[in-house]
């Protein structure tokens, strides 16, 4: 009797595994099984199809594709970044505006190297407003990108506006805080001439980041103003330095800043040198 209780036992345990197997079975036939995926969340047999069916796109097209328009200047040589960024070579009447004030008498620097911007930028309310810069040829790709990205941001700049409405004095300019780049003048100072003389470096919010030297021992700031912002250990807003956007915008781009130099401190200054031919 114990053997054949043990035989009834088995026969019973093996009628319930083929139960439990055939219900496992059933249960896989009736689920789909889960697709494998790509990387981008497709199924891989649909990733497949669709990365076989993509166009090969041209540098242009790319570029189109993305948010960054390609620069190519129109029929005027006008060349449009975004809507309201623009550079383009001097029209007669802006070199009428500029003509013996920023433009003087004996400016090296012929009218057809210069380019006129227009640019959109945020002032200290948070307001709009259409910006002035006059540069040299070699710079305004790179300034119209940075004052779209500064805009984008939402960088305040005080005033953009070119120098001859200050009548090219740099130093009226600079105490109205006016972001300004080509002005045919020498260095504060000296009989040299500016980088500012070429169109090649440009000053911004220049009241709260102001030009510092130290004839004989003595500290001098311009403008005369800016003298509480001389010490750059303060924090107070519009103040340039390496972590601010500005300076390493500028700073990607291949420019120099004036509050790296050693014997005098240019807080507001940004300059590049022309390329080699």
């Amino acid at each position: 009797m114990p053997h054949n209780r043990n035989f009834f036992f088995h026969r019973k345990a093996a009628a319930g595994v083929c139960l439990l197997l055939c219900l496992t079975s059933l249960l896989s036939l009736s689920a789909p099984s889960a697709p494998v995926l790509a990387a981008d969340g497709l199924p891989a047999s649909a990733a497949a199809d669709a990365s076989s069916s993509l166009p090969v796109l041209s540098a242009a097209e790319a570029a189109a594709a993305s948010s960054l328009p390609v620069s190519e200047a129109d029929a005027d040589g006008r060349v449009t970044w975004q809507e309201g960024f623009f550079y383009e070579p001097l029209s007669e009447e802006v070199k009428a505006r500029i003509t013996g004030i920023s433009y003087g008498e004996g400016c090296i620097v012929p009218y057809e190297d210069l380019r006129y911007l227009n640019i959109l930028y945020v002032d200290f309310h948070g307001e709009t407003q259409v910006g002035e810069i006059i540069c040299n040829q070699a710079i305004a790709q790179d300034l119209v990108e940075i004052f779209y990205e500064l805009y984008l941001a939402g960088y305040p700049l005080e005033s953009v506006r070119l120098v001859d409405e200050f009548g090219g004095d740099d130093t009226l300019s600079m105490e109205h805080n006016n972001t300004s780049c080509f002005n045919f003048r020498v260095v504060d100072g000296t009989s040299n001439l500016s980088k500012h003389a070429y169109g090649l470096a440009i000053d911004i919010n220049p009241l709260y980041n102001p030009y510092v030297t130290w004839p004989g021992g003595k500290q001098r700031v311009s403008p005369a103003a800016a003298a509480p912002f001389a010490d750059r250990s303060l924090n107070f807003p519009n103040k340039i330095d390496e972590d601010d956007l500005c300076y390493q915008l500028f700073a990607e781009r291949g420019f120099t800043w004036g509050g790296h130099w050693r014997t005098m401190k240019d807080y507001q200054h940004f300059q590049k040198a022309l390329p080699e031919d």
